[in-house]
């Protein structure tokens, strides 16, 4: 019994445990733990600057972001204002193209309007001509001899005269 009471007195062994841990603890702390510690403190910088460039790339990921859509706002309004001077040009081009169009029409209603009116008195004095001839005839078989077409012209004239009033009024309606 007494044995087991002397087990927690401190004997030669002891001594020599208890040096050999205060050895084995100077080592590491001597020569194991400073090279532990750099090649943490190496890993902690390598995350720090990681973590730092990862922040650095999202603040420039969202300016190019802002930049991206400021770009795609100044693209929309340069679209905006081509398709506007585009109307507005082709506004123009068709209202040019239609007041030329509009001005072919009345010079062609006009040039129409001219050949009419000059195939009417062409008709006009053809007719007239002819009527002349053919009251000259009838005249000549009604009184049925020869009759003088100078002494006659006025007869002619008065007649022809009568049918230029019928065929302008016959035009104006």
């Amino acid at each position: 019994m007494f044995a087991q009471s002397i087990f927690l007195l401190p004997n030669g062994t002891f001594f020599v445990e208890l040096l050999v841990v205060v050895a084995i603890l100077f080592i590491v702390t001597k020569y194991i733990l400073p090279p532990l510690n750099k090649a943490m403190e190496k890993r902690q910088a390598t995350i720090r600057a990681s973590l730092e460039a990862a922040e650095m790339a999202r603040a420039e990921a969202a300016a190019a972001g802002d930049e991206r859509a400021s770009v795609l706002v100044q693209a929309r309004d340069q679209a905006r204002e081509i398709v506007a001077a585009a109307q507005a040009l082709a506004d123009q081009v068709k209202a040019e193209a239609g007041g030329r169009g509009q001005a072919e029409y009345e010079r062609i209603v006009a040039s129409a309007d001219g050949e009419i009116a000059t195939a009417r008195q062409r008709a006009i004095d053809e007719a007239s001509a002819r009527i002349g001839e053919i009251v000259f005839d009838l005249v000549t078989k009604i009184v049925g001899r020869e009759v003088d077409q100078s002494t006659h012209q006025d007869l002619i004239q008065e007649a022809v005269a009568a049918l230029n009033a019928e065929a302008a009024k016959g035009s104006n309606r």
